[in-house]
């Protein structure tokens, strides 16, 4: 029997991690480690628990979401961090990427979609919510900072499929949706990913999809 995907919830708003709290619990295969209620209390929470997903707010008094991103990788530079946050705004959601968020989910997503994005977000996938993915886009395109350390170069090392599972990747899609679009076992696709984020020098899907935007390599993958 797999081992629970451990989570830790950091929110200042005590009712809403509890409702996320008894959602989690419902569902087989998760367990939830540790609160808290504020950026500083989440960091040293994440350090010291190092949780299989951490779930983010945004805006917090004191140390905000973005920040508290950037100290748990620090220290904990293997953590998956989602931000689970009311925020449509684009700079919010490209500010968190950057910093090293694996995903940004939006508080009004349903219970399945939030339950299933944890799961991806274990395995190290990508997670956003829909509405988000067309705002990571124009806002990449409109703030070009890049987030790989590889020069624009780099992407010249990536095979044709590489190339063409990245621009499946700047969409937002899972490994599982990717492996049904290209014909592909999903075990070969993760094989692939891994092979992608090696060649770019990049630390996740995310900043790998940022990558292929800023690169203009979406319309050609």
């Amino acid at each position: 029997m797999a081992a629970p995907i451990r989570v830790l919830l950091v929110d200042d708003h005590t009712l809403f991690r509890s409702g996320i709290k008894a959602l989690l619990l419902r569902e087989p295969g998760f367990e939830v480690v540790g609160e808290a209620g504020d950026g500083l209390e989440g960091v040293k929470r994440a350090i010291s628990l190092q949780p299989d997903v951490v779930l983010l707010d945004l805006h917090m008094p004191g140390l905000s979401g973005k920040e508290a991103v950037q100290l748990i990788l620090d220290d904990f530079p293997q953590a998956k961090v989602v931000m689970l946050t009311v925020s449509e705004n684009a700079d919010d959601l490209l500010d968190t990427l950057r910093a090293g968020a694996l995903g940004y989910l939006l508080k009004n997503i349903d219970a399945d979609f939030l339950i299933n994005a944890v799961r991806r977000a274990a395995e190290g996938e990508a997670v956003m919510s829909a509405q988000m993915t067309s705002k990571l886009m124009a806002s990449v395109r409109s703030n070009p900072v890049s987030v790989a350390a590889a020069a624009p170069a780099e992407h010249d090392k990536l095979t044709a499929r590489e190339r063409e599972i990245l621009g499946w990747l700047a969409k937002g899609a899972s490994n599982k949706e990717i492996a049904r679009g290209l014909d592909l076992a999903e075990s070969t696709v993760k094989i692939h990913v891994q092979s992608i984020l090696k060649k770019l020098g990049v630390a996740s899907r995310v900043q790998a999809a940022i990558y292929a935007v800023e690169n203009e390599l979406v319309a050609k993958a």
